[in-house]
């Protein structure tokens, strides 16, 4: 049997998802797999980087084990980053002139931070939340007592903002929504959430942006002046405002983009060259990029099974739920939890004195869950999501395991 070569660009997670299905599958030999990590160290839980702030080291996120480290089926090449592709060849360059040719490419380089196009965001003092690298260079620059700014209210920026808490600093989130965590909360678990959070010294701005980074004397970040008029005199600011694709590949490889950015594929993770795929957060899957771990798991997982010609399941979406515990705090969404459909019903439990909401959404007739937010308390999750789309057979206030605020 001919060994064939699959080369992915992009040793995230879903890139090391992939590798980890090829090498446990592939009981054949039928694939040598070259994998180009742009990162100096191989895959790590880039979701766990707040614990780096809490005493874990790199070594405790590591993804890769000597198992696969080990595999002689496997090549992996650090500090590598993928700066062109020759289609018609199959061949991939690297950035240093090496080359290696495929005859499956996969491309995996994930996602950048975004960082909004404010003065003062290159100053000495500001960051970006993405690497084991971001995090330590957060870590040494970091001044006990002082406040500090984290542009950004949604997971990353929470995890952040905690981080830089257990660093002994007072900081203040900026987000320009309404309130935090604007994709799984609804405007009520928002602000349990925010309430929350501000009783653990930790500042809430929405309905806002960051307007500038001024300097101080020094030419270092010294103050954050948001829209808003207010400024926070910060000696470090951290951008988590979200991400954007790593696409760049796509114009000189002649691939289509997503409307938002993403190199374009089927729901089989299939670009328009049939010898080039797309997973993870770089992949715009029906023109739509997931920013979460788990989609790119499962898009990994489609595309082993079709490398190594073994039935596979089509990429079907992403589930949004999520049940999180941000900062001690319990938040969960599922669903449609904004009610946007059509003729939705909002059933609120809203218990100011104990700290807690929940929202349950049904459909027009009254009966179907349609999804839900629960902030303060959130043990009627598993529950309410195994009823997501199906009929209530009792009232919600008949089922206490169910119920807003239940247990």
């Amino acid at each position: 049997m001919t060994t064939r070569t699959l080369v992915v660009a992009g040793h995230g997670m879903a890139g090391h998802r992939l590798v980890e299905e090829m090498l446990a599958h592939d009981r054949h030999g039928q694939w040598r797999l070259v994998v180009l990590a742009e990162e100096p160290r191989a895959a790590y839980d880039r979701v766990a980087l707040s614990r780096l702030l809490d005493g874990a080291t790199p070594g405790d996120l590591a993804l890769a084990g000597p198992d696969v480290l080990g595999d002689r089926r496997l090549e992996l090449y650090l500090g590598t980053t993928v700066t062109g592709v020759d289609r018609r060849a199959r061949t991939v360059t690297c950035g240093e002139g090496t080359g290696f040719g495929y005859d499956a490419l996969v491309l995996a380089t994930g996602s950048r931070p975004f960082v909004p196009p404010v003065p003062g965001r290159d100053l000495p003092g500001c960051f970006v939340y993405r690497t084991v690298e971001d995090v330590a260079a957060i870590r040494a620059a970091a001044v006990p007592g002082r406040d500090a700014v984290v542009v950004g209210g949604g997971l990353l920026g929470l995890e952040a903002a905690n981080g830089l808490r257990l660093l002994g600093m007072r900081p203040h989130v900026v987000e320009i929504a309404p309130w935090l965590m604007a994709q799984q909360a609804d405007e009520g678990g928002g602000r349990v959430l925010a309430e929350a959070i501000e009783r653990l010294g930790v500042g809430v701005h929405c309905s806002t942006a960051l307007h500038a980074v001024g300097a101080g004397a020094d030419g270092r970040a010294q103050r954050a002046e948001l829209a808003d008029g207010t400024v926070l005199d910060a000696p470090l600011v951290v951008f988590a405002a979200g991400v954007r694709p790593r696409d760049e590949l796509a114009a000189p490889l002649g691939l289509d983009r997503g409307e938002r950015g993403g190199f374009l594929v089927d729901q089989w993770c299939r670009t328009a060259d049939e010898h080039i795929r797309a997973i993870g957060e770089c992949a715009a899957v029906a023109g739509r990029c997931h920013g979460l771990a788990a989609p790119g798991f499962r898009m990994a997982e489609t595309v082993a099974r079709q490398l190594l010609r073994v039935p596979a399941d089509a990429f079907a979406g992403a589930d949004t739920s999520a049940r999180l515990k941000l900062l001690g705090i319990e938040v969960a969404g599922f669903g449609d939890a904004h009610a946007r459909s059509q003729g939705a019903i909002e059933y609120v439990r809203d218990d100011r004195r104990a700290g807690t909401y929940a929202k349950v959404v049904l459909a027009a007739d009254g009966r179907t869950v349609l999804g839900g937010v629960l902030a303060g308390d959130t043990r009627a999750y598993p529950v309410l999501r195994a009823l997501t789309g199906r009929q209530l057979t009792a009232s919600l206030e008949e089922l206490p395991a169910a119920a807003p605020g239940g247990t």
